[in-house]
């Protein structure tokens, strides 16, 4: 699609995923899921503090969802969004640096777990209020389509969403106003403790999206290359123009909702049949079954994920505290940040890896 900006120039076409390859995917998802396994070491070892959400068993909607985008598309993300960080290509050492709360973090270490943030990488947070970043992803949609870019923004949050007006006031405006954005809902079925069928009269969430006139479907979120598949289709139906489209991935968080929550408010049984269910060794398993997977292979891909793991931890560990004269930067303007007239210049990742 050529795409005309207001100004009557063309804008430049946007660049084409590369075709999902099932065992990248695959490494992916480990990655993923051993990141967050040594969070909880590392947490328990009180090396992260704080607040900490793991997305382990949602692995395929971060890597099915992400991996459709091009690099010129952007993500915002909610406050479980380690897996999207990851899957979007944000180095696994500066997460766990940021995680630690060391200036070498994605965030300067001024973020912390809920709070991610690469703008080389146009993956605009990490917000630790429920649906706040839904809000934002349609205004970066509304800019893209001013401008006549083939940008698509994709906002990942979720079910508990559907409770707050900002989901409802946006999903209203992107579709009166036909915005590129694609609402891609991870329902895990609890917000917070909360089951969904507690909370809302009416639980199909694709029939509540489709109401305010947009494209709205179910997928199953535990299946990546299923997730993959609906995520291309969604985001090529939004950027030729479609308007916006709601996406239901209906997954499961194996652990609590966060390190502090006593996770009383599920039957184990439950619990264990989604473990059946589990995205990394349903690929695997797959990938087995044709013949494309070995014992040895996957084994060389854990011992992999595990020295990019562990190198991860090294760098956080060995990363810098921010200064204490730093303390107010960013937060208060100072004589030597301002520019012409008072102004203070925004920085666009102008430090290493892209970090602001």
């Amino acid at each position: 699609m050529t795409t005309t900006r207001t100004d009557g120039t063309v804008a430049p076409r946007a660049t084409t995923p590369s075709e999902p390859d099932p065992l990248e995917m695959l490494r992916q998802m480990i990655l993923i899921r051993r990141f967050e396994e040594k969070c909880v070491e590392l947490y328990s070892a009180t090396s992260i503090r704080g607040f900490l959400h793991l997305c382990i068993g949602e692995e395929a909607t971060a890597v099915g969802v992400l991996g459709a985008l091009g690099p010129e598309d952007n993500v915002v993300s909610t406050y479980r969004e380690h897996g999207h960080a990851l899957a979007r290509g944000v180095p696994p050492d500066a997460v766990m640096a940021e995680l630690y709360g060391k200036a070498s973090g994605c965030s300067r270490g001024r973020g912390g777990s809920m709070h991610l943030f690469d703008v080389s990488r146009r993956f605009y947070g990490g917000h630790a209020i429920v649906a706040g970043g839904i809000p934002m992803a349609v205004g970066l949609a509304l800019a893209a389509s001013m401008q006549g870019r083939p940008v698509v923004t994709v906002a990942i949050f979720g079910e508990g969403a559907f409770a707050e007006g900002e989901f409802h006031e946006s999903a209203n405006l992107a579709a009166l106003w036909r915005l590129p954005v694609v609402l891609c809902c991870e329902n895990n079925r609890y917000a917070m403790g909360t089951a969904l069928p507690r909370e809302h009269a009416n639980t199909d969430l694709p029939e509540r999206a489709a109401s305010y006139g947009m494209t709205a479907r179910s997928v199953d979120g535990m299946d990546v290359e299923a997730v993959r598949a609906a995520a291309e289709q969604a985001v090529a139906e939004a950027r030729e123009g479609a308007g916006p489209v709601f996406l239901e991935l209906r997954t499961y968080r194996y652990r609590a909702h966060s390190m502090y929550d006593p996770d009383r408010y599920r039957d184990k049984s439950e619990i264990e049949h989604f473990h059946e269910l589990d995205p990394v060794t349903t690929l695997a398993g797959r990938l087995r079954a044709a013949g494309r997977l070995t014992h040895e292979g996957l084994a060389a891909i854990e011992a992999e994920v595990a020295t990019e793991v562990d190198a991860a931890v090294a760098a956080a560990e060995a990363g810098p505290w921010e200064p204490v004269a730093d303390l107010e930067r960013f937060v208060t303007t100072r004589p030597e940040d301002a520019g012409e007239g008072g102004a203070v210049p925004v920085a666009h990742g102008t430090q290493e890896g892209g970090r602001p």
